[in-house]
């Protein structure tokens, strides 16, 4: 429950769900508001922003309409480590491409794409691929070639603590390169003048 929210009204009152002789309570003094009506809209207060939380459940699993604290849950649902350095809209984006990302994760548009919503807008992001690979047309023969492979990573941003970018889009990698590629990563921060 998000909290009480003033003179938010329950779809379904709880006097309305009485029987009637709940309803007209005849055991009071006709002269004073019986008892029940009284009572009951306390509670009214107090379930209506359940019901509203339940009638807008679509609206908290949709990073575009989530609620800012609620957003951040539903980032783990999808398996992404929230950056404490991202803006919310940065947020939002990632954790609404998050499927297509995992999807595309260890590929060369896969990695670039999930730097570049880590990094910004304003970022530019080259992904460069050794594309190393081996293998032989006869089965058990030595593999010619190098199989090495390897990632390179360069990310220019407008502003901004190179060290703490490095470290930061390090661990965007991590997240997205395979575990036993040799990952390297060059963060340029431009010089913008003022």
């Amino acid at each position: 429950m998000r909290g009480l929210v003033p003179d938010l009204p329950n779809p379904v009152p709880l006097l309305t769900r009485l029987p009637a002789i709940l309803q007209d309570d005849e055991f009071q003094d006709p002269s004073r508001l019986p008892f029940l009506p009284r009572f009951l809209p306390a509670f009214d207060d107090a379930i209506a922003p359940v019901y509203s939380v339940l009638d807008n459940l679509e609206a908290y699993v949709r990073p575009e309409y989530a609620p800012p604290d609620f957003l951040e849950w539903l980032a783990g649902w999808v398996d992404v480590a929230v950056d404490e350095a991202w803006t919310e809209e940065q947020r939002r984006r990632i954790v609404a491409d998050a499927a297509s990302l995992h999807r595309r994760a260890g590929t060369a548009g896969g990695i670039r794409d999930a730097l570049q919503l880590a990094a910004g807008p304003a970022a530019t992001v080259a992904v460069e691929e050794s594309g190393g690979s081996a293998w032989s047309a006869e089965p058990g023969a030595e593999l010619p070639g190098s199989a090495a492979v390897a990632v390179a990573i360069t990310i220019t941003v407008p502003e901004g603590d190179q060290a703490a970018l490095v470290r930061r889009f390090e661990r965007v990698a991590a997240a997205v390169v395979p575990a036993h590629v040799p990952t390297r990563v060059t963060v340029t921060v431009a010089k913008t003048s003022a």
